[in-house]
C-alpha cells in the first residue's frame, strides 16, 4: 500500500496563515505532517482564489506574495489546477447528488482524481459525500 494522500480544504489553511485561536494547533499539526512527508496532499487552486479574494479585499498584497510563496513551496503538497475534464465531470456528479456548493465539489473532485483517500475540511456539511472519507479537523 502506498502513501496516504490527503485533500485540504481552505480553511485549513485560513487557519494555519491566520493563526486562528480555535483551530490553529490542528492545522499547523495537520500541516507538519504534510511537510514532513508522513502525507501527501493536494490543495484546489480554487483554494488559492479564496484564500486570496479577502485579502485583496483588504489590499493585503503582501500577504498575498508571502501565502501564494508558502503555498508554492511546501513539500509534499501539489496545487491542482481545475482545467481537468474528469475534476468537472466529479465536480459536477457531486453538485447534483448531494446539492453542495461549487467551490466544495471541486475542492472534493480534485482530492478524488488525484487519487487522496482522505478530504479534510471543517465543514460538517460535507460529511454527507461518500466517494471520500471527509475528515473534520
Amino acid at each position: 500500500m502506498g502513501q496516504e494522500i490527503v485533500g485540504i480544504d481552505t480553511p485549513i489553511f485560513v487557519y494555519f496563515f491566520q493563526r486562528n485561536r480555535e483551530y490553529f494547533e490542528r492545522a499547523q499539526d495537520l500541516l507538519r505532517a504534510v511537510e514532513n512527508g508522513k502525507f501527501e496532499a493536494v490543495f484546489s487552486s480554487v483554494g488559492m482564489i479564496e484564500l486570496f479574494t479577502g485579502l485583496k479585499k483588504q489590499k493585503r498584497n503582501d500577504l498575498v506574495f508571502e501565502y501564494k510563496a508558502s503555498l508554492r513551496d511546501f513539500p509534499h503538497l501539489t496545487i491542482m489546477g481545475m482545467l481537468n475534464e474528469e475534476v468537472v465531470d466529479i465536480a459536477s456528479g457531486l453538485r447534483v447528488k448531494y446539492n453542495i456548493a461549487t467551490p466544495d465539489a471541486i475542492h472534493i473532485a480534485t482530492a478524488v482524481n488525484f487519487g487522496a483517500n482522505k478530504f479534510i475540511t471543517n465543514d460538517r456539511a460535507l460529511k454527507k459525500v461518500k466517494e471520500i472519507t471527509i475528515e473534520l479537523i
